[in-house]
């Protein structure tokens, strides 16, 4: 459907002749542009051109206020269905303990039942750069630990002193061929 700001209506369509669609839904033929609007004047309501890009362009006659009103809507209900998922970030060390690393696993599946995108983040300070190996593991930990709810987005990385993953819920559609 055209955005409203696109839609000419009465005066603003400017074409010699018109096909007219009436405000009951039926085809009135191929009229001139001032016949179609003189019946929508008679009917109290407006001539709106619905696609211009026809071969003569087609106007229906309808009121342009509640058309619009109910455009509104349409777009405010489909909104609403949608799911915004947001990025939650879970920050570790590589000397964490097994506690809490449970702690933060418990956390990250939380998150990802709640539909949102983890990005679970390890923290090397000094020497502990040395060591990239051990973040590796906590995140393998934090895996295991989180049972086939998810999908790995981005796997382990490097970046500067960071080692991060990215995580997002499995949709419905992949836990359905899952499961069955």
């Amino acid at each position: 459907m055209a955005d409203n700001r696109d839609l000419r209506i009465n005066g603003q369509i400017r074409v010699r002749e018109v096909r007219l669609i009436d405000d009951e839904g039926n085809a009135g033929g191929i009229l001139s542009t001032q016949e179609a609007f003189n019946i929508a004047r008679e009917r109290q309501l407006d001539l709106v051109e619905v696609a211009p890009q026809a071969k003569p362009p087609v106007c229906k006659i309808l009121d342009y206020g509640k058309y619009c009103f109910d455009l509104e809507k349409k777009q405010r209900e489909s909104k609403k269905k949608q799911k915004q998922s947001k990025l939650k970030e879970i920050r570790m060390q590589p000397k964490i303990s097994a506690g809490d690393i449970d702690f933060k696993a418990k956390h990250t599946k939380e998150f990802l039942d709640e539909g949102n995108k983890v990005k679970v983040t390890i923290r090397f300070r000094g020497r502990e750069l040395a060591h990239t190996e051990l973040g590796l593991d906590i995140l393998k930990k934090v895996l295991t630990r989180i049972e086939g709810e998810y999908v790995v987005e981005k796997q382990p990385v490097m970046e500067g002193k960071f080692m991060s993953m990215m995580l997002s819920p499995k949709s419905k559609k992949q836990a359905g061929v899952q499961n069955a």
